[in-house]
């Protein structure tokens, strides 16, 4: 049973961070760049957040 509890695979990698409090930089200016121009013309900021946030380790 405790190995069973174990074999997730997220281990060693599991973000440190809870995903709300990570990327702040990146998450300020794709939440800007929404609220004045809409998620359809926000595409760039969007992908460098995601980016941001697998380079954390969370699977986005």
């Amino acid at each position: 049973p405790a190995a069973a509890a174990g074999s997730g695979g997220a281990g060693a990698a599991a973000p440190k961070k809870k995903i709300c409090c990570a990327c702040p930089d990146t998450k300020k200016l794709r939440d800007e760049c929404i609220a004045e121009h809409g998620e359809d013309a926000c595409g760039k900021w969007i992908d460098v957040h995601l980016r941001c946030l697998r380079e954390e380790g969370f699977n986005v």
